[in-house]
């Protein structure tokens, strides 16, 4: 209510100044404050007046309701910029944040990984020294059961060499009558045992 008082006043005070504006277009030779003038100028206030208070009267609601409602919307438009700042402020500061934990993040992988490279470096050179131990034990099996075939097959062939060079003397030396007794006694031998 107090806002339409301050209104009504600054209004009437525009009036009145325009008013003797006015009056002193006319050539500024004549009186400022003459009886045609003053009634002239009461006449016109009253019609403002009227017309202030019609308008007042039949549109004041509506004109109050469109500002008031236009300042609502304007107070609320400021609150939403205000709450869509604060969440926007609040992504930016987690957007930052994921951005620093990138770059620890990254150097975690690169360490992981590094320390999963070293684990596999490590596991190979173990496996490789352990398949190299085990080469080396097949080779020296495997070289010392052909050593041994070897020997085997020398003893089978130094055997049949001594067989036959036995058999030679013994053919040489024995008679018939002394093979026939050394058959017999042999014979003899194996039967009993």
């Amino acid at each position: 209510m107090k806002r339409t008082y301050v209104f009504f006043a600054v209004l009437l005070t525009a009036l009145a100044v325009s008013s003797i504006a006015f009056a002193n277009e006319g050539g500024g030779h004549h009186a400022l404050f003459t009886a045609a003038n003053i009634k002239d100028y009461g006449l016109r206030i009253l019609n403002f007046v009227i017309f202030a208070w019609l308008l007042y009267k039949f549109a004041g609601a509506k004109v109050k309701d469109f500002f008031v409602g236009r300042r609502d919307g304007i107070k609320q438009d400021l609150d939403d910029l205000q709450s869509r700042q604060i969440e926007a402020e609040k992504k930016l500061k987690e957007v930052e944040a994921s951005i620093a934990n990138m770059a620890q993040e990254k150097q975690q992988i690169l360490d992981d990984a590094k320390a999963q490279g070293e684990a596999i470096k490590t596991a190979i050179i173990e496996k490789a020294k352990n398949d190299a131990v085990a080469l080396t034990e097949q080779a020296k099996r495997t070289a010392s059961n052909e050593a041994q075939a070897a020997v085997e097959t020398i003893r089978a062939e130094m055997a049949e060499m001594v067989i036959a060079a036995a058999e030679k003397i013994v053919a040489e030396k024995l008679s018939a009558q002394d093979h026939d007794k050394l058959v017999d006694d042999y014979l003899t031998k194996v039967v009993l045992n």
